[in-house]
């Protein structure tokens, strides 16, 4: 089941936000470093190309996401025009202070009195904007929920007196274009729950998990996930059906009827993802994601094919 979620309040997210960037010097966009790339919103490279405005990239909560796979990614986003990335973790004390120096870098005309620099927050629900706006202000301001789209409204504020930003609410795009990224987006906790259901969400991210960091599973969960071939351990036992099962069994997860209680598992697995209880994982890397939209292009080709053969059949 593809997973769409676009509520109404984001198209007026979206007009402000365009308004909005005539009069912003650098888009920061913050990003998830677990899913660098399925978290990235394409509508802001149009408003941010359109208006020709250079981008900071934030690889946020790069504390719960696998280092390798963040250097990856920063070295993947770093060879783009304009562009400059950056990983951290805006819980963090002090990371989020170098933001405001990479902006100038990125627009060293500004940052003076006469042309203060004005920067721009921007991003997908819950990936860590309102976290990030504080942490830059080293005070409260925005709110921070544990549920996508919890700020509602734009807020501008000053960092100093050559210096301005403003924090816009989460958006969505209104058409997710590839399966998975829905997927790793509602296992990352950026999609509201009323879009998703916890039991297929948490078997996408078992099989996932199982094919790149098996030894995690088994760490976390106590499991033999794997099975020997000589000195190798790289043929899996189970599939994500068997994980969440087994995760079920071995903390006794029962319903009333004495069957295994899997919405339950799903929650429970979807929660030790999302706080880092599994360990440091990335769901997708530059190569990944290349090999994703290949494939998803060569079945997008056949059908097409296929159709049009079945067209000029009809034809005749």
């Amino acid at each position: 089941m593809a997973i769409q979620w676009y509520p109404g309040h984001m198209t007026q997210a979206r007009k402000k936000a365009e308004e909005t960037m005539e009069f912003t010097d650098v888009v920061i966009e913050v990003l998830d470093a677990r899913v660098p790339a399925a978290s990235h919103n394409p509508m802001i490279d149009e408003m941010r190309l359109f208006r020709q405005r250079p981008q900071l990239k934030i690889l946020n909560k790069s504390d719960l996401a696998d280092p390798k796979a963040t250097q990856a990614w920063l070295n993947y986003f770093n060879k783009q025009p304009n562009t400059k990335a950056v990983a951290l973790s805006c819980k963090k004390a002090g990371e989020a202070n170098k933001i405001p120096k990479l902006c100038l870098g990125l627009a060293p005309h500004r940052g003076t009195h006469l042309k203060p620099l004005r920067m721009l927050i921007m991003g997908i629900p819950n990936v860590g904007k309102s976290t990030l706006m504080n942490a830059l202000l080293n005070r409260r301001v925005a709110k921070v929920g544990d549920e996508p789209a919890v700020t509602k409204s734009q807020q501008r504020f000053d960092l100093s007196d050559t210096m301005s930003i403003t924090d816009t609410p989460g958006m969505m795009w209104p058409k997710i274009q590839y399966e998975s990224d829905g997927y790793m987006l509602a296992a990352s906790h950026a999609i509201g729950r009323n879009a998703v259901i916890d039991e297929d969400v948490a078997l996408f991210l078992a099989n996932n998990l199982l094919h790149t960091y098996p030894a995690l599973l088994n760490a976390r969960y106590k499991l033999d996930t794997m099975k020997h071939e000589g000195a190798m351990l790289d043929v899996l036992k189970m599939d994500g059906v068997d994980l969440l099962e087994a995760i079920a069994r071995r903390r006794s997860y029962k319903r009333h009827d004495g069957l295994y209680d899997m919405e339950k598992t799903a929650v429970a697995f979807l929660t030790d993802y999302r706080s880092g209880a599994i360990g440091r994982v990335t769901l997708e890397t530059p190569e990944s994601r290349s090999a994703m939209m290949q494939s998803t292009q060569a079945v997008s080709d056949a059908e097409t094919g296929e159709n049009e053969v079945t067209d000029e059949t009809h034809s005749d």
